[in-house]
């Protein structure tokens, strides 16, 4: 065969792109026994090797070397003991040929046959504009036509590589996937450590970290739709010691799916570890026809070795520039009405707390559930859902007026839709059972009183697409949809699928992203939360369709506290909303300058502010957007972990170093306890001279900080500076510039 000299990837001294003829005769390259891909960041590389044999293994992951000719001696440096199999490393480890440990494919052939051997065919790099870069390496079975393609896209600035599979066959027949993962990662390192997290209801993104030992940890959901809620799918994994926030060697890695998850972590004989990660096979095995492609979600994965921080702001970064909807521009400030009135309003109710969102001076007005439902009216949430017209009894002209109240009022008007869920007492149920998910012969057991629609159904996704649409032609000024989905799946079951059950919760993800993508493409700039009752569907995929997230339902200020916090290693402030509301016992400036370190929201009863609550709270929407493009858009430096002493604080810090934003909490209320020692700060030019501001007064009150001071950015890099947080000043915000 010939071969193509193009590209960089280096087989001896050849430069070679596709060598090697799919298992006939060898190729014309010279030393083309062993082919060295180095897939590389700024700062790191992920290097494949296709040895003589076409096994395609990882054989090194680790900081990017200056040389590439010396990846291939990576493996000549270990002395392990056997690897009986030679594919402990595969980079995509089939199962029941070789392999002796977890398998990232598992199928079935045509012919009833278990055993897949995948082999390396070819490789090949496009260039996506400056900023990416795609390698698809494409990987076939000596004896059946299947073939698996493995594809890298690499965001060389940010550190940032998205992987995922497209699994084909040519047999004569169906042929059943079994498991389908989306990535197979291999480190070694001296040992390692997981950070993962675990949580429920008003408890979210709850950490824990322990060392890995011999054998599989699995960390998955199968809920269905709300994947995350005791679960989440990120997590972190340390390398020969625990990573800290500005030390140590540590990858996070993310699956880019909302639906059921599974990725295992497994320590094998030889004290390396494999990582496989994608969507959940538990009752899913898929039949794939002949040519038909089935293409795997993206997992996500960043590797660091300047510790936490340094990954999360990459992470951030990439997230911003590249996935977040509109990660770059502007979010609304609101007012929500769900804490002052419940389900229990009218119109002129309604109309009164839009004069009080333009009185506390924020862009919008949020009407959340409850304005809904004739026959069995949306009074509580036992009712109502799936019959999305508006309560007559309530709003007797609609939808429409309160947009034009809204505009008069001089804010935008958005709404709350639980689009995907439908209760057992409404029209829509009964018009239409064989759109809930549910067993035909079971009992129905309700998530929060209600079910799930069937969005493997085309005709639901129409409805569920045509719910949004006619709202937004019917009043076009609506300007945000709070998307919520509070149920998980129970009974699963589609009367639309047949016999086809075992692909159900696949079905169900497709539906839901092809309704997401019709949306989108009509509405492209509607800003959109991402509720699920809090943190239960927060993932990157379903973040290219949703400007914002909601972490959870809790909004205690001092819970909330430790959950942006863990939050925040994983997901930038811009797409983390954050609201003001009655919860918790801390005064309304604690309360604010918490929701403050993302997109402020507010979910309380205007009129019964006092005097200076109010004026607070309009001077700190007024400051708050004076910095807001700090949290937004800077550097988040976590400077003194909640969980380890008596003072939280989180500084953002602009790109260019001349200004940031700090925020300080009192976490505990043990006597004498506050900001005895001075807080560090991070990520300042140690050659500047900058001068500290306390802002988000509350009236009355004057700041102890000495605001003529100047300090020089390694003073406070180095030395710190002390916030004067305690008792008498549980919330200090400050902000800092470069003189």
């Amino acid at each position: 065969m010939n071969c193509r000299r193009k590209g960089k990837y280096k087989v001896g001294q050849s430069v070679c792109w596709a060598i090697w003829t799919f298992f006939g005769a060898g190729a014309n390259c010279l030393h083309a026994q062993d082919i060295i891909i180095p897939i590389e960041t700024r700062n790191n590389a992920l290097v494949l090797e296709a040895d003589k044999d076409k096994d395609l293994s990882v054989i090194y992951f680790g900081r990017k070397l200056a040389n590439e000719q010396e990846y291939k001696l990576v493996p000549t440096v270990y002395k392990q003991t056997t690897d009986y199999t030679n594919v402990l490393n595969a980079a995509y480890t089939p199962s029941g040929s070789r392999n002796l440990l977890e398998p990232a494919i598992a199928v079935v052939h045509a012919d009833g046959n278990r055993s897949l051997d995948l082999r390396y065919v070819k490789h090949e790099r496009q260039q996506l504009g400056d900023s990416s870069a795609l390698f698809s390496i494409t990987l076939k079975d000596p004896v059946y036509d299947f073939e698996v393609v493995l594809h890298y896209k690499v965001y060389p600035s940010q550190d940032v590589i998205e992987q995922w599979s497209s699994i084909s066959h040519r047999e004569k027949g169906n042929v059943v996937l079994e498991k389908f993962a989306s990535a197979n990662l291999y480190l070694k390192a001296q040992g390692f450590w997981l950070n993962q997290y675990h949580g429920d209801w008003a408890r979210e993104m709850q950490p824990e970290e322990s060392k890995i030992t011999h054998g599989i940890k699995t960390l998955d959901s199968k809920l269905g739709t709300r994947a995350n809620l005791f679960q989440p799918s990120v997590f972190m994994i340390s390398l020969d010691k625990p990573a800290t926030e500005d030390e140590g060697t540590v990858l996070y890695g993310a699956l880019e799916y909302s639906g059921n998850f599974r990725t295992d972590i497994e320590l094998d004989y030889q004290d390396n570890l494999r990582l496989v990660s994608g969507i959940n096979n538990y009752a899913s095995p898929y039949t794939l026809r002949p040519v038909e492609e089935f293409v795997t979600p993206a997992f996500l994965y960043i590797l660091s070795d300047k510790g936490k921080g340094y990954a999360s702001r990459q992470l951030h970064d990439w997230a911003r520039n590249y996935r977040i909807l509109n990660g770059k521009g502007n979010r609304l400030s609101l007012l929500n009405n769900w804490e002052a009135t419940y389900f229990d309003f009218s119109e002129n109710k309604l109309k009164g707390l839009l004069h009080d969102a333009k009185k506390l001076g924020v862009d919008l007005f949020l009407l959340d559930d409850g304005w809904f439902a004739n026959k069995y009216p949306r009074n509580s949430d036992t009712a109502g859902l799936g019959d999305w017209q508006e309560n007559k009894s309530k709003l007797p002209n609609g939808i429409a007026s309160l947009v034009k109240e809204a505009t008069k009022n001089e804010v935008k008007f958005g709404i709350w839709l639980e689009p995907e869920m439908v209760s057992p007492k409404s029209e829509l149920y009964e018009k239409h059972p064989d759109w809930v998910i549910k067993e035909p012969a079971r009992k129905e057991h309700y998530f929060r009183h209600q079910l799930v629609l069937d969005l493997s159904n085309p005709a639901v996704q129409d409805f569920v697409y045509g719910t949004v649409d006619d709202l937004f032609t019917r009043n076009p000024g609506l300007a945000y949809i709070k998307w919520d989905c509070n149920a998980v799946i129970f009974n699963a079951h589609s009367a639309y699928l047949g016999n086809n059950q075992s692909h159900f919760y696949i079905e169900y993800m497709r539906g839901l992203y092809n309704v997401l993508k019709r949306i989108r493409t009509k509405y492209p700039d509607v800003p959109m939360m991402l509720c699920s009752g809090g943190g239960g569907r927060v993932d990157y995929e379903a973040l290219k369709y949703f400007t914002e997230y909601w972490p959870s339902d809790n909004t205690d200020p001092l819970e909330r506290i430790f959950i942006q916090w863990e939050y925040s290693y994983f997901y930038p402030a811009i797409a983390t909303a954050n609201h003001v509301t009655d919860w918790g016992k801390q005064p309304i400036k604690f309360r604010t300058d918490v929701a403050m370190m993302g997109k402020l929201g507010f979910d309380i009863v205007v009129s019964q502010l006092d005097e200076k609550d109010l004026a607070y709270c309009r001077q700190a929407i007024g400051e708050y957007n004076s910095f807001k493009q700090l949290v937004w858009q800077g550097d988040q430096y976590r400077l003194a972990d909640p969980r380890k002493g008596a003072v939280a604080s989180v500084a953002y810090i602009g790109k260019d170093r001349s200004e940031g934003v700090v925020f300080n909490y009192l976490v505990s209320n043990r006597y004498h306890e506050g900001s005895t020692a001075p807080i560090r700060l991070k990520g300042l030019d140690p050659a500047a001279t900058y001068r500290l501001k306390e802002i988000s007064l509350y009236p009355g009150t004057k700041s102890k900080i000495d605001e003529s001071r100047q300090y020089s950015g390694e003073f406070l890099m180095n030395v710190g500076f002390n916030p004067v947080v305690s008792g008498n000043r549980t919330s200090v915000v400050l902000k800092l510039e470069k003189r």
